[in-house]
């Protein structure tokens, strides 16, 4: 497979593919990431949060999509979402779950899309430096790793490498960031791995110890501040802008990493203990 292959950018893709019909396997993505949001919100006591409230189903410019978002004690952030155009075959859908200061167990990345190739992207979001924490890596991320090697050997995916520095900077060992072609085959695949990192994460988290009270209020720093940046410099936004209205980019990446909930968490530091 070819270097240009694997470094190729979304636009890129995009601009060098004719419009694709997407409806078909946009509905299978979106239900398999609607089946673990369910398993979501019977798992976690969650509550709709009001930030979202007018983008259940959206429209900007030739763009289009849907954003639902949900706080609570334990997933202090969960997001599913989706945005694109389904006629074109450009399409971002994802599922993700920032938890609490009461554990450290890492956060939850499930990302489908089209461009029109299938892609995806899923990743555990270490909230310690594995570097310098190798307990911490052995606990969470060891475990995930013959997962990560097996499915980084199947030949019918491409390895993508984000153009964004800081997104790679985020990317743990174990991330999968694939392209490949559209059909029945790669949708089993990627549900049936997907549904694998589901079920471990859920299991890290029903075995988590509870962290030290003190340390809870740095380790929501932390999180709050690599929640914001990862949304505010996706690569996918600078697409978005081409097709979307300005402003409408802007207000769905703060309704997206929760500007108003961290507002709201900012202004209850009691809440993190």
């Amino acid at each position: 497979m070819s270097g240009y292959s694997q470094t190729k950018t979304i636009p890129e893709f995009f601009e060098e593919a004719p419009d694709t019909d997407s409806m078909e396997i946009w509905s299978a993505f979106w239900g398999i990431l609607g089946g673990l949001r369910d398993r979501v919100l019977d798992r976690f006591e969650l509550a709709p949060h009001a930030s979202s409230a007018e983008f259940g189903h959206w429209t900007s410019g030739s763009f289009e999509g849907s954003l639902n978002t949900w706080s609570g004690p334990e997933a202090e952030w969960v997001v599913h979402s989706w945005i694109g155009n389904r006629s074109q075959g450009i399409l971002d859908m994802n599922l993700q779950v920032w938890l609490g200061p009461q554990v450290d167990v890492p956060h939850l990345v499930l990302v489908f899309g089209t461009i029109p190739k299938v892609f995806h992207y899923s990743d555990l979001i270490a909230r310690r430096e594995l570097a310098t924490d190798p307990g911490y890596m052995d606990r969470y991320y060891e475990p995930a790793n013959p997962d990560f090697l097996e499915f980084r050997g199947d030949q019918r995916f491409t390895w993508s490498v984000s153009h964004g520095t800081y997104m790679r900077a985020v990317i743990s060992p174990v991330g999968h960031s694939y392209t490949a072609e559209r059909n029945d085959e790669v949708v089993d695949v990627l549900e049936e791995r997907v549904t694998s990192r589901f079920d471990r994460w859920l299991g890290y988290v029903d075995a988590a110890t509870p962290t030290d009270p003190a340390l809870r209020p740095a380790l929501a720093d932390r999180d709050h501040f690599l929640r914001e940046h990862i949304y505010r410099l996706d690569p996918m936004n600078a697409l978005a802008s081409k097709f979307m209205e300005p402003d409408m980019v802007e207000r769905l990446i703060e309704a997206r990493f929760g500007a108003a909930q961290l507002a709201e968490a900012a202004r209850s530091p009691e809440e993190r203990r």
